[in-house]
């Protein structure tokens, strides 16, 4: 991460000081006036600048009244019969207007006391005889009171209030409102909001505030904390100017559970009538209000935080009513209310990168008077700051907290922070991020515990797999998730979790009884799983296990009696980890098992796992799977892989549904099990490596599912069997002697013909100095035209580089030949299979053999 100075905000001399700077001639405006008004002001939290020491003639206004004036947000005169007397005032008018005139949107309001607008606008009167009386005085700077008269022309034609002859609380109340509608719009800017500016930019452009001819809809997508209510707030207030309408409505769904639709309404009619309407009484009433009025003018409508889209469709804002040019901005947590709700665009607000996080994050855990860089930080502040930024990781709610509680703090309160922070986060930051959990439904929860608990950062597809084993329908589940902000899904694939929504995850799970992990529904640490070993009692609220070697756990050995104790176990997955004892049962409840490097020679056989889906015991010391046959009537899939000890294959028969059979590189297994040929729904059988196997059960070419049978890669079969003693099966008719590295088949089979289903090679082939350890295998017809068929694997890559002496049996469907090459007329034609690999390969001699409906028998 690059060092950079950081400017604190506080320091900036462009922050207004005040909300509202009110001109006034003391003497003239009765007391009560000016203190109800200063009173309002007060009770609405809006800071006033009150000068009413204006009597003194001929002085310039003091530098404190110009910076005030500079400093305040609204600027309010009030005109009196007097006012045009006083010198002071006129140069503070003049400088009101002169700062006025500055911004887009004019904050100057013109309150008309005992005059009308009139006789300050034709300087008639009390102000004629004022400003004569101004003029005789300064006749060496004649252009200074024409400047007076100017603002005063200006200023009264100003929208604002003739109070003379109307109730003043009635008037101060509107005056009040004013101001805050002012005030709303200066409210936040994207000066001092780390990271604003090109998120601004980005999201105004998708809004397309220049176009008049047409109605926009933006939404605004992204995690809780991430910012989005700021962003749109800084949109509203930089575009709110160009509109006749302009609302924002926070936190809509917030407001919607609680005092309901009607009070929404009332808000959303209160602001674009500036307080003007009030009196609203059922939602009829407020839908027609609303629609009136967006249909005759320009609105800007941004509605915060909408978590269904009934709240937007029932509040009554809809692009059918609204007025060419006009907008609307719906932020939320959740994809698919906006999509719901009929959008242009969708922004996704992206967490801070590195340089934007530690600058927000300096800026609020150091004093403001300073400027705070990298250097200056001392070494032990500076490793606990990426500490911090690697736990809020760039979410800036994260970082604004933590670095607001971290700051004036010394160096051991940070590391004691820090450390409770890993289990205790702050409770502004877990109740954003617990708002997101709790509006999901109880399927989609369990998702969401196990990614956090276990499958953050992995490959989506594996984890669907997973979770669907877990019966938690998965393909709509993480698409919920997605559309909720709550993981994505990488350019890899890899499933994403924010750490601070993970950690949220984990601490549900833990909070269902602290200190006490046999009852957790999940267990994914192997020291909680330690402190399980030590009882004897039956374990019934486990559902899920996964235990990984990780870098920063110390190296422990666990007993496996633990597992067969967990009696509603669902889910178990175990890679690298240490195990001591036995396993003699486990729960019948299981539909996913996973433990690479299985250390047992035997898989305990007295189970009943006719609910598992999945069974994976890759780099297993599995010598013989189980004794006999077991009903596994749910087994999809599985994978005993690496097992180089695998000795007996497993008996199938009663796994009628397994789709995928993995045993890759079992180097000492030799056949088969017969009961393979009977699954007739498999689809994937991989003998990859298998480079003792002497036999196979040739009924597995007649199973209609099969797309892939392999040493490698169906519809195709290849199997290498080294050893030069091994004769070509009489079963392949055509046997001749080979030439170079080619097989030739002098007539191709009719392709109409549905009696034949495929062709089998069996060649002898003698392989030296090869550089990789596959072979390729390629079909040719007599044009030369090619199609690679298929690869194969010798075995250890070190095996393929020296002398070796190899059967290969080779076997491709009809319908495999014939998509490889549709493009060219084969009945009947001569065509070549060429095998290939990089380096010396020969064809001592061959075999082939079309493959007949009746060769199944």
């Amino acid at each position: 991460m690059e060092c950079r100075s950081i400017q604190s905000l506080a320091s900036s001399s462009t922050r207004p000081k005040y909300d509202v700077f009110v001109s006034f001639r003391g003497e003239d405006v009765r007391n009560t006036f000016a203190d109800h008004l200063f009173a309002a002001f007060r009770r609405n939290g809006i800071v006033a600048f009150r000068d009413d020491r204006n009597l003194m003639q001929g002085q310039h206004i003091s530098t404190e009244l110009v910076q005030a004036i500079e400093g305040s947000q609204v600027l309010i005169v009030i005109f009196s019969k007097n006012y045009a007397t006083s010198s002071w005032c006129l140069q503070e008018l003049a400088k009101m207007l002169d700062c006025s005139n500055t911004i887009t949107e004019p904050n100057l309001l013109p309150i008309f006391y005992d005059v009308t607008p009139s006789e300050v606008r034709k300087q008639t009167g009390d102000y004629g005889k004022a400003l004569a009386e101004h003029e005789e005085r300064f006749k060496d700077n004649s252009k200074m009171v024409q400047q007076w008269r100017e603002s005063l022309l200006q200023v009264s034609n100003l929208s604002g209030w003739e109070i003379r002859n109307k109730q003043e609380n009635g008037e101060i109340e509107k005056i009040v409102k004013r101001v805050r509608s002012k005030l709303g719009c200066n409210l936040l800017s994207v000066d001092g909001l780390v990271g604003m500016q090109s998120r601004v930019e980005q999201l105004e452009n998708l809004i397309d505030f220049n176009s008049n001819n047409e109605v926009r809809v933006v939404g605004v997508c992204g995690m809780g904390g991430i910012g989005k209510s700021t962003l749109a707030k800084v949109v509203y207030d930089r575009n709110l100017h160009k509109y006749g309408a302009h609302c924002f409505v926070d936190d809509i769904s917030k407001v919607f559970r609680g005092v309901g639709l009607l009070s929404l309404q009332k808000q959303l009619v209160c602001q674009i009538t500036n307080g003007e309407i009030q009196d609203i009484y059922n939602h009829y009433q407020a839908e027609s209000l609303i629609k009136t009025m967006l249909r005759c003018q320009k609105a800007l409508i941004v509605l915060d935080n909408a978590d269904d889209v009934d709240q937007l469709e029932n509040l009554g804002v809809t692009r059918d009513c609204l007025y060419p040019g006009s907008r609307i901005v719906v932020t939320s947590r959740d994809q698919h209310v906006l999509n719901s709700f009929g959008l242009d665009e969708t922004y996704k607000v992206q967490l801070l990168n590195d340089d934007e996080a530690h600058q927000l994050f300096c800026e609020k855990a150091f004093d403001d008077n300073i400027i705070i860089s990298c250097e200056e930080i001392s070494r032990e502040y500076k490793k606990l700051t990426d500490l911090a930024l690697e736990y809020a990781q760039g979410l800036p709610l994260a970082i604004k907290v933590l670095g607001s509680y971290l700051r004036s703090r010394d160096i051991s309160v940070w590391r004691s922070a820090l450390d409770r922070l890993k289990n205790n986060p702050k409770k502004e930051i877990a109740d954003v991020l617990q708002l997101s959990f709790d509006g999901l439904e109880p399927l989609e929860k369990e998702i969401f515990l196990d990614i956090a608990c276990f499958f953050n950062h992995q490959v989506d597809w594996h984890v669907e797999d997973m979770l669907y084993c877990r019966g938690l329908h998965p393909k709509i589940g993480i698409s919920v998730l997605i559309d909720k902000s709550l993981i994505t899904i990488n350019e890899r694939d890899n499933i994403r979790m924010h750490d601070l929504l993970q950690e949220l995850g984990r601490r549900i799970v833990r909070q269902s009884a602290p200190n006490e992990p046999w009852k957790w529904s999940r267990i994914w640490c192997k020291e909680d799983f330690q402190r399980i070993m030590f009882g004897n009692t039956v374990i019934d609220d486990v559902k899920a296990v996964q235990l990984m070697e990780r870098y920063d756990e110390r190296n422990m050995t666990l007993r496996a009696e633990t597992l067969s104790r967990m009696r509603r176990l669902e889910f178990l997955r175990i890679e690298s980890v240490s195990f001591s004892g036995s396993i003699n049962s486990i729960s019948s409840e299981l539909r996913y098992l996973e433990w690479e490097e299985y250390p047992f020679t035997y898989f305990p056989s007295c189970c009943k796992l006719s609910k598992l889906v999945n069974l994976v015991l890759q780099n297993s010391n599995i010598k013989q799977l189980w004794d006999g046959t077991m009903c596994l009537d749910n087994l999809k899939e599985l994978n005993l892989s690496d097992s180089e000890n695998l000795v007996k294959p497993p008996n199938l028969s009663q796994a009628p549904n397994l789709e995928r059979l993995f045993v890759r590189r079992c180097r000492k297994l030799k056949h088969i099990h017969p009961s393979t040929g009977d699954l007739r729904k498999l689809v994937v059988l991989d003998l990859s490596g298998c480079t003792s196997l002497t036999s196979f059960p040739v009924t597995v070419f007649g199973i209609s599912s099969l797309e892939e049978v392999h040493n490698e890669s169906t519809d195709r079969v290849a199997i290498v069997i080294p050893g030069s003693g091994v004769p070509i099966p009489r079963w392949f008719k055509d046997q001749n002697k080979g030439a170079d590295n080619s097989i030739w088949i002098e007539s191709f089979p009719n392709v109409n013909d549905n009696n034949w289903i495929g062709i089998a090679l069996c060649a002898k082939i003698v392989l030296q100095f090869a550089q990789t350890h596959l072979i390729f295998i390629l079909f040719y017809d007599q044009m030369g035209n090619g199609n690679l068929l298929h690869f194969v694997e010798l075995g250890k890559e070190e095996d393929a580089r020296s002398e070796m002496v190899l059967l290969c049996l080779f076997y491709f469907s009809r319908q495999r030949l014939i998509q490889g090459l549709k493009q060219h007329d084969l009945d009947g034609s001569r065509f070549q299979f060429k095998v290939d690999v990089a380096g010396y390969l020969e064809v001592k001699k061959w075999g082939m053999r079309v493959v007949l409906n009746q060769d199944m028998e």
